[in-house]
């Protein structure tokens, strides 16, 4: 699946890099052949730390899964060890850490709504005394968690008879003495023999060998999640985005009309700060589909809407920002309206690039950068679903065309992904003169949609890969002669911070690649 022509302008200087390679790293929740997929399994949100040692992801039942990685703790980082030619015989590893139950299915009795526990968002927070916070929503309510290693308190050596300390526990490497006698509670002894009340009485040179202090063993640690926040109440509709600011105090919430800008530190309360509700709903033209703060800018955030344009704006200017300081939207052609217009210019997901210049944003067609310093239009635009245009209607009949996809930039701001059906996703090269434009699947052999098989009778994914088949929801077929489902959708992936490495969620399983 070509998915189109990629067209653009040079986003990037610096020469073309040859397209990435990408293989298989891991998958974890893998379904065996014939294995139906529970919905509350199915995953709904992906991200990274900062770092890139931490993933976390989060589900429609409401659970934050989070993984660590385990390749990097002997040797130290990848990209440390690349530069000083180590030589590397591992891919990227993570393992399960822990998981935790986020939110519970509410009901709001006020307006008769049920809500559910799916999570929407995670995002990371700053670390602290070797804990790991992390915000996560669904579609009411924020929560500020906190996950940390806490010891488990052995207690061995104690002076009393093993066999009347069953209430303490075990007692390991205590020195007891074998003789039955009567103890007390704090390990005295009644036998006269042994009274320690007695006047007469005078410590033996080298002490009592069966006298022992306690001593408090920690060997074995529990890693605990407890919810330290709960920011509730904010939103009268669904929050599609969370986003954390470079200052580390503060963070904002989006829903379909407002953007909300909330103190960690503080539950209660929170500011306005973007607000296109119309006096009229009657007059409502656009919502708000996806909020990002500037990654270095404390003062700077991007907000898109159904429109498909982008509003960068500051903070400093006003207390409610609804006048934007730059706008980022692309002329449509003259003639070319139709009835999907508006549906297929909403734009679905935004990110900035790590250097905080730039943007990416995702709408049903295409992906486009924006330079944030040229307001004139994109500077590069990548296909993505472009032939899927002759297919809008069956699109718009199933409700497809209202699929939201997430979108990524790499570490270093040369490549861009996101996904598509069928369980693909694309990687694009956004460098000068770059042509690459990879297509891959979420299985364990990634690249096997690369080469063309026109003289083979089209073929659906395997079992592992595709969801139960609505009647109305027939495949059809790609460039290269492959079939695309539209049940079997990728719409969550992300990119390690710092690494060509990438986690993609294909319904309940997680994939991860590296290139």
């Amino acid at each position: 699946m070509n998915g189109g022509e990629e067209s653009g302008v040079a986003a990037l200087a610096g020469p073309p890099q040859p397209p990435l390679e990408w293989k298989f790293s891991q998958v974890f929740g893998e379904r065996t052949a014939g294995e139906e997929v529970q919905e509350v399994d199915i995953i709904s949100a992906i991200e990274f730390d900062k770092t890139g040692d931490h993933l976390a992801t989060g589900d429609r039942g409401g659970r934050v899964v989070l993984f660590e990685r385990t390749d990097t703790k002997d040797h130290g980082h990848r990209r440390d060890l690349e530069r000083m030619d180590y030589p590397i015989s591992r891919h990227p590893e993570f393992r399960y850490k822990t998981e935790f139950q986020s939110h519970e299915p509410e009901f709001d009795y006020l307006k008769s709504l049920e809500i559910e526990e799916k999570i929407n968002k995670i995002r990371w927070c700053q670390t602290a005394n070797g804990a790991l916070f992390l915000l996560s929503t669904n579609d009411k309510t924020i929560k500020f968690w906190k996950v940390q290693e806490k010891k488990v308190k052995k207690i061995c050596d104690m002076n009393v008879d093993s066999s009347r300390a069953a209430g303490n526990g075990s007692i390991a490497g205590s020195s007891i003495s074998t003789t039955q006698k009567p103890y007390l509670a704090n390990g005295g002894c009644l036998d006269k023999s042994c009274s320690y009340l007695s006047n007469n009485f005078s410590f033996p040179p080298g002490g009592i060998p069966s006298l022992h202090l306690p001593v408090v063993a920690s060997n074995e640690t529990s890693l605990v999640a407890g919810c330290r926040r709960i920011y509730a109440h904010a939103h009268d509709y669904h929050i599609n985005s969370i986003s954390n600011n470079s200052d580390g105090e503060t963070f904002i919430s989006a829903d379909d009309l407002r953007i909300n800008l909330w103190n960690l530190e503080i539950s209660n309360q929170s500011f306005n700060i973007v607000d296109v509700k119309p006096a009229n709903m009657e007059d409502l033209t656009e919502v708000i589909t996806s909020a990002e703060f500037h990654p270095t800018h404390c003062n700077m955030l991007a907000y898109s809407s159904s429109k498909g344009s982008v509003r960068l704006i500051d903070l400093r200017q006003s207390a409610l920002c609804d006048t934007h300081s730059k706008l980022f939207e692309e002329q449509e052609a003259p003639g070319s309206r139709s009835f999907f217009t508006e549906i297929i210019a909403s734009i679905s997901d935004i990110k900035f690039g790590k250097d905080g210049r730039h943007i990416l944003s995702r709408d049903y067609m295409t992906l486009k950068l924006w330079d944030i310093n040229m307001d004139s239009g994109p500077v590069a635009t990548f296909q993505v679903h472009e032939y899927l245009r002759p297919k809008l209607c069956d699109l718009y009949e199933n409700d497809s065309i209202f699929d939201k996809f997430e979108c990524c930039l790499s570490g270093n701001g040369m490549r861009v992904a996101t996904g598509s059906y069928s369980n693909l996703f694309r990687v694009f090269g956004c460098a000068a003169g770059s042509t690459e434009a990879t297509t891959l699947e979420a299985s364990k052999n990634p690249m096997r949609r690369q080469v063309p098989t026109p003289s083979r009778p089209s073929r659906s994914l395997n079992s592992l890969t595709r969801a139960v088949r609505r009647g109305a929801d027939s495949p059809g077929v790609d460039t290269n002669g492959n079939t695309f489902d539209f049940t079997t959708k990728l719409l969550h992936l992300a990119w390690h911070p710092s690494e060509n490495s990438l986690a993609c969620a294909a319904a309940n399983s997680l994939y991860m690649y590296y290139a």
